[in-house]
């Protein structure tokens, strides 16, 4: 078998450790603040990274094309870590790679050679242009056009592309733009760059958030470009082109969701420890620890190791991932929108002021859960796509989940591995019945599967982990085994109240069969988690705790 793509370890960790030097120097909480303040896309530092000094950009591009030959795996390490630093230059940074993605999964080898050469060499910042005002992530209706350009012979030889593009990153400051257009042969991606008659820069968005990164529209009037520049040579991959690199760059937003819930979550466990109230510091007191450090410290944890699951699928060449990019964004976006939330509340009315970098970081992380497709995207694409496959497969999806869950069970019977494997025959046993009943037709059902499935499969993979990597994270071989514990009882805790509403649902519809299916996937939802499986939770949530606070 074939090791799986990215750097050695050592150089990943070499790569990392220049990364937090670079950043531990030039992101002073004062310049942070500074940048946010005065919405300032710091271009200097980008230029830094790109430079040959650093080459930061090198990690995402192929070894033949002078690149690193980094996998996802490393370029999720990447985004977390700088997403933890400042999420807006993280945003503006991994931007580059999300434009030249286009290029690295559709171009031609000449293609590659040409723009990728150039993007290693020239440190070129580039701009993904696909979002539009009126299409927004139904990347299907986009409106910009791409009429063909040809010569007295009829052999085309360039394109006229005009329309509008909205809320693109690096959109004023981009040297090269991939931009997404429709040919007569359907929607096609084209390299443009700048300075190109015709493509200029529209309104620049004065956001809540995230103010170091530039967005802005970019319009195009008639800007004519050769035929080379058509991305793969072939009209109407686009889409195609668009869909191979959905699984990966939610991924990469995932990233970002952790590391941008993490940060400030740290700030707010050292805060505690040195604020006193009644007496003792403020991680003395249970509400304060369990509510607002232990909770969101394990959700992240637990985002994290489905993330570092995923990409390592990705590195191993796996490709039809799109679900699990889902997956990761819904759940490390959000988790990470609940973590920096907590850290406003840990630190109180500190937290609400803006000198506190913790409010900051609370603006810059929501964005996660809007960009690279809404959580209510992702919850419809997590459910649409998982409730095909259980229903093709009958079953057998989640079956062999929880089988495998029963596996680590006998080996590790206290990582909690019993309990989410009854939480996916839950959730399997759910989805079976109301397909059943034909009531998948609600979306707010749909959106109830995701939120079970996302949990569900997110457990699945702690649990695995702290099977495989007992000591995790600084801490020790119980504190990992106590957060996955607690984090199988609230996978436990959400599937069960999801599928107590299916089961509602089922009882309120008319006639007898229904009742039947309602009554009987209650009881067998209530056999499979009853009230007792969530006993414990608070015990193992103060051992993680005493663990969180022993950490440097």
């Amino acid at each position: 078998m074939n090791s799986p793509a990215g750097l050695p370890p050592e150089m990943s960790s070499m790569v990392l450790q220049t990364l937090r030097q670079v950043m531990g120097r030039e992101l002073t909480d004062h310049r942070v603040m500074e940048m946010d303040e005065q919405d300032k896309f710091p271009t200097e530092l980008i230029q830094m990274l790109v430079s040959p000094d650093v080459g930061l950009h090198l990690i995402f591009l192929p070894e033949d094309c002078g690149g690193l030959g980094g996998g996802a795996r490393d370029i999720c390490r990447i985004s977390e870590e700088m997403a933890a630093w400042d999420l807006g230059v993280a945003t503006a940074f991994l931007a580059i790679c999300l434009g030249t993605d286009p290029i690295l999964v559709g171009g031609t080898p000449a293609q590659k050679q040409k723009w990728l050469v150039r993007i290693a060499n020239e440190g070129l910042i580039v701009a993904y242009g696909v979002t539009e005002p009126e299409a927004g992530s139904n990347v299907a209706s986009l409106k910009t056009t791409a009429d063909q350009i040809v010569d007295a012979a009829g052999n085309v030889t360039g394109y006229r592309l005009s329309g509008a593009k909205q809320f693109i990153t690096n959109g004023g400051v981009a040297d090269l733009y991939t931009i997404l257009a429709k040919t007569p042969g359907g929607p096609s991606f084209f390299a443009v760059e700048k300075g190109t008659p015709g493509l200029s820069v529209g309104k620049k968005e004065d956001k809540h958030g995230i103010r170091a990164s530039n967005t802005t529209g970019v319009l195009l009037e008639d800007v004519e470009v050769p035929v080379e520049n058509l991305i793969g040579g072939v009209e109407g991959q686009g889409l195609k082109q668009a869909n191979a690199v959905f699984g990966y760059t939610r991924l990469m937003v995932g990233a970002f969701g952790l590391g941008g819930g993490q940060a400030p979550l740290k700030r707010a466990l050292a805060y505690g420890k040195t604020r006193e109230q009644f007496g003792a510091p403020l991680v003395e007191k249970e509400g304060y620890l369990l509510k607002l450090i232990v909770e969101p410290w394990i959700d992240l944890a637990a985002g994290r190791a489905y993330m570092e699951q995923t990409a390592l699928r990705i590195d191993e060449g796996h490709t039809e991932l799109t679900t699990e990019g889902s997956i990761a964004k819904l759940w490390c976006t959000e988790a990470g929108n609940r973590a920096a939330d907590a850290a406003i509340q840990a630190h109180g009315g500190y937290g609400y002021a803006r000198e506190y970098v913790v409010e900051k970081m609370r603006r810059d992380v929501r964005i996660t859960t809007i960009y690279e497709g809404t959580s209510e995207i992702q919850q419809s694409i997590i459910s649409m796509f998982r409730w095909k496959e259980t229903v093709r497969s009958k079953g057998a999806f989640y079956a062999l989940l929880a089988s495998a869950l029963d596996e680590l069970a006998a080996d590790k019977p206290r990582a909690g591995a019993a309990l989410m494997a009854a939480s996916v025959r839950a959730l399997n046993e759910t989805v079976l019945r109301m397909h059943a009943a034909k009531l998948t037709r609600s979306q707010m059902v749909m959106f109830t599967f995701a939120d079970m499935m996302t949990i569900s499969e997110v457990g699945a993979a702690f649990v695995a982990q702290s099977v495989r990597r007992p000591a995790e994270g600084g801490l020790d071989a119980e504190a990992t085994l106590a957060m996955s514990r607690a984090f199988a009882r609230k996978a436990a805790r959400v599937v069960r109240q999801g599928a107590e509403l299916c089961a509602g649902c089922l009882l309120a519809e008319p006639g007898d069969e229904a009742a039947k299916a309602g009554a009987e996937l209650l009881a067998t939802v209530q056999a499979l988690l009853p009230l007792e499986a969530t006993a414990g939770l608070w015990e193992d949530m103060n051992k993680v705790g005493a663990a969180l606070k022993a950490l440097d």
